[in-house]
């Protein structure tokens, strides 16, 4: 889909670029060869100038130039052309205030999961994420990269798909787990666990250093992750629907790795149980 993008180039919107794929003009390939769509000169200008960057840039895999250019509602369709480097991730933090700890951090490829926890091993995910070219979050612009960049201080320059702009377009919306459930993504063992549950969990593990504690919130936050993979998919598919190219672009819907760990529902109760007693309940 992306060779067959003209969005991020200076001066052409969705309109104009409806208007060159009707006339023919359906990839960059055929925009360098001819152009036999009447434009206003200035935008005839900018096409014509800005397709051989365009490949330069591409067959750099550089995704950013196209990341930079594109609104944000457009940053699905980079997703068939780099998924080989593609990093899903999701953090879990003590909370939702800006000064709140990153507790732990998931990334997974489509082929492995890695995970990474505070006060173990979570400066390695400084030195693995650097090894992709894009990220796919949900909210993550507002939510997981600041606070990441903010943690580690550093910059994440790599593209980035927010998968909430998109779904939000398709009329997905209400959050992670709403979107999940409208598409038929299932969170087997983990349906009574959430953002707040996950918070608790964190501090059983460092209150009472208890193993299970830890292991079902990592599950929790490895099930957040792997299904960004499946809502990337679905939203890649459902947009490519409303393009002239869903019939030759189109992505199977992949299937869900396991999940090396299992929530612990004891220790679920508990520390709700818990929290309860603490507010008088």
């Amino acid at each position: 889909m992306l060779r067959n993008t003209f969005c991020h180039i200076p001066g052409i919107g969705e309109k104009t670029e409806k208007r060159l794929w009707t006339a023919g003009i359906i990839s960059w390939d055929t925009a360098a060869r001819s152009l036999s769509v009447q434009l206003p000169g200035p935008i005839q200008q900018s096409l014509s100038r800005n397709i051989e960057e365009s490949i330069r840039n591409y067959e750099r895999r550089n995704a950013r130039y196209f990341a930079e250019n594109m609104e944000n509602k457009h940053h699905w369709r980079l997703y068939r052309d780099f998924q080989d480097c593609c990093a899903f991730v999701d953090i879990e933090t003590t909370g939702l205030h800006p000064q709140a700890e990153i507790t732990t951090i998931v990334l997974y490829d489509g082929r492995s999961i890695r995970f990474y926890v505070n006060g173990q091993n979570l400066d390695h995910f400084v030195r693995d994420i650097q090894e992709y070219r894009v990220l796919v979050t949900y909210s993550g612009k507002h939510f997981d990269v600041p606070r990441i960049e903010r943690y580690f201080g550093i910059k994440l320059n790599l593209a980035h798909i927010d998968l909430r702009y998109p779904l939000n377009r398709l009329g997905l919306d209400g959050g992670l787990k709403e979107c999940e459930r409208r598409v038929g993504i299932a969170r087997p063992g983990l349906e009574g666990i959430n953002g707040f549950v996950a918070v608790l969990l964190w501090n059983d593990y460092k209150k009472r250093r208890n193993s299970k504690a830890l292991e079902t919130l990592l599950a929790y936050n490895i099930q957040d992750t792997i299904a960004l993979h499946v809502l990337m998919v679905h939203t890649y598919n459902e947009m490519v629907k409303q393009t002239p190219f869903s019939r030759t672009h189109s992505i199977p819907t992949p299937s869900l790795p396991p999940i090396p760990f299992e929530a612990d529902h004891d220790t679920v109760k508990r520390v709700c149980r818990h929290l309860l007693q603490s507010w008088g309940y």
